[in-house]
Parts: C-alpha cells; sequence; structure tokens
C-alpha cells in the first residue's frame, strides 16, 4: 500500500482495492484505512453505516462525533473509495469494453455530448462515453443525488484533469484521474469557487486485479445494435440485471429488481454500474444472470 501524507491542501484521496472473497469485504477496509488516515485515529475507532439516502457513511463515534465524506464505487472484483475530508465527494468506475457509445448517448445524453462524442475516435469511442458516463455518477453521488432528476441529461465538462467545473451553477466540479488496467475513474467534488481541489491516488489495486470478472457471467454487446435492435439505458439502483440473450445481435438486457448486495450486507457500498438494455428479436432466447 503507498504511504499517505495527509495534506494541508483540499484533497479528494481514492483507494483503489480487490475482491479476493474474503471478510470484511474490500469496501469496508479501505474505508476504514481511509477514516482513520484522513480523521488521525485508530482504524478500530472508525464506524461505518449508511446514511438517510443509503450512502456510506464514516464515523468516529463519541460525545463530539466527527464525520467524513466518502463515496464507493465497484467495476467486477475492483472497489474504488473516495474520501476527503473538506467536503462532500462522488467517485465513480467503469471497466472499458465494447457497447453501442452513439446509441446509448442518443438516448441519454444532451446533444453537445452527443456531438462531442461523435467526434471521438471510433477505437476509443466507448471509453470516452464511459468517462461521460462515470462523471455523470460522480457528480450525483457529490450532490447526493445521484442519476434522479435528470440527472443523466446532466451536461458534463470535456474529460480530463485537473478537475473542471460542471456547466449549470451547482459548485461542483469532476475530473479523471488514470487507473489503467482498463478503468475510467471520474471523481467529482463540491467546492465553491476560487477554492483548489487536488486528487491523489492513494493505492492502487495492482496488476492482478481481474475485473473481467464481475458477480455473473460476461455479457457480449460489441456487436452493437443491428437492423431489430434498439439500445436503451435505464437508471439503475444495483447490479442485478436479468440476460436473455439469442443467436447473433438479438440480444436483451432488462433491469433487475433487487441491489445485489446480499453478498456483503455490512459493508456500506453505492453499487452503481452502467446498465444497457438491448431489445431485439425474441427468438431463440436462454435465461442467464449477469453484469454489463
Amino acid at each position: 500500500m503507498d504511504q499517505l501524507t495527509v495534506s494541508d491542501r483540499d484533497t479528494a484521496y481514492v483507494w483503489v482495492g480487490r475482491d479476493t472473497g474474503g471478510r470484511p469485504g474490500p469496501a469496508v477496509r479501505l474505508l476504514r484505512q481511509a477514516g482513520a488516515a484522513l480523521l488521525g485515529r485508530a482504524e478500530a475507532e472508525v464506524v461505518l453505516a449508511h446514511g438517510p439516502a443509503g450512502n456510506p457513511v464514516v464515523r468516529i463515534a463519541g460525545p463530539e462525533s466527527v464525520e467524513l465524506p466518502v463515496s464507493v464505487s465497484r467495476a467486477g472484483r475492483v472497489v474504488v473509495v473516495a474520501a476527503r475530508a473538506a467536503g462532500p465527494v462522488g467517485v465513480d468506475v467503469e471497466q472499458v469494453r465494447a457497447l453501442p457509445a452513439l446509441a446509448l448517448a442518443r438516448r441519454w445524453f444532451p446533444p453537445a455530448e452527443l456531438a462531442w462524442l461523435a467526434d471521438r475516435p471510433e477505437a476509443g469511442r466507448a471509453a470516452e462515453f464511459l468517462r461521460l458516463w462515470t462523471a455523470k455518477e460522480a457528480v450525483g453521488k457529490a450532490l447526493g443525488v445521484g442519476l434522479r432528476g435528470g440527472g443523466l441529461l446532466r451536461e458534463m465538462p470535456p474529460p480530463g484533469l485537473p478537475l473542471r467545473q460542471v456547466p449549470g451553477g451547482e459548485p461542483v466540479r469532476v475530473g479523471h484521474p488514470e487507473l489503467g488496467g482498463g478503468l475510467v475513474l471520474a471523481v467529482a467534488v463540491r467546492a465553491e469557487a476560487g477554492v483548489e481541489v487536488a486528487v491523489e491516488v492513494v493505492q492502487r489495486a495492482g496488476p492482478a486485479v481481474d475485473v473481467a470478472q464481475g458477480p455473473g457471467p460476461d455479457v457480449d454487446v460489441a456487436q452493437g445494435p443491428g437492423p431489430d435492435v434498439e439500445a436503451d439505458v435505464a437508471q439503475w439502483p444495483g447490479p442485478d440485471v436479468e440476460v436473455v440473450q439469442g443467436a447473433g445481435p438479438d440480444v436483451e438486457v432488462v433491469r433487475g429488481a433487487g441491489h445485489g448486495v446480499a453478498a456483503d450486507r455490512s459493508a456500506p457500498v453505492e453499487r452503481t454500474s452502467l446498465p444497457v438494455v438491448v431489445r431485439g428479436n425474441a427468438s431463440s432466447r436462454r435465461s442467464t444472470r449477469g453484469r454489463l
């Protein structure tokens, strides 16, 4: 693990871990590390809980309870935790994979973002789409509203660093620190104009991270929408989706009912991922469970 030296400047710190199936889960371990490092207490004193909106909360219990703003995201076996002592923070991570980027952007993103995405080289368009998507997720978390109220239509600044102001008047910024390993990471903070906020990746998961194996079988959407296929996206509270897949380009992914937290209910984790719903010919389908 990289050693954290807490800076006097306003900084959003990011920890990246790998889910190896042990207990406590990686989110719990990383949240305790974050709480101990930024609140200056022993990990045993750090208390993990859920806020009113289901968001993770890190605090030091006692007569004068102290809380640390945190955010959590998952992509397959990778878990990312962000923490910032100075104010709200949001984080989102996605694995880069083939997907119908323009079809999804046409359905859910504002026209300016669709035009920007269409101008990107085709080879990197899926990654650029995911940078916009993770930015929207991270900003929603930093604002405490998620994607509710038209969050997918909230316009984002061009991806990159340093943190950039989100259009629309809210005092929130977002940026994309490099993680490598086929991952896209977005970090967002609420901060007033003139306040400089840095981002520091404290701990990385390392080259052994396997993000290809999520909690279910892989879903291949590389073919994208064919002539009889409509791509769609729905806001999704958890990673469980029902996948019905047929031969050729006929793939249907429909929203599942649960939040997918049965495996580790003790961990205060914001579980978010990109849900892709592709509706096509219903012939020759087989049903399985999976996650995009």
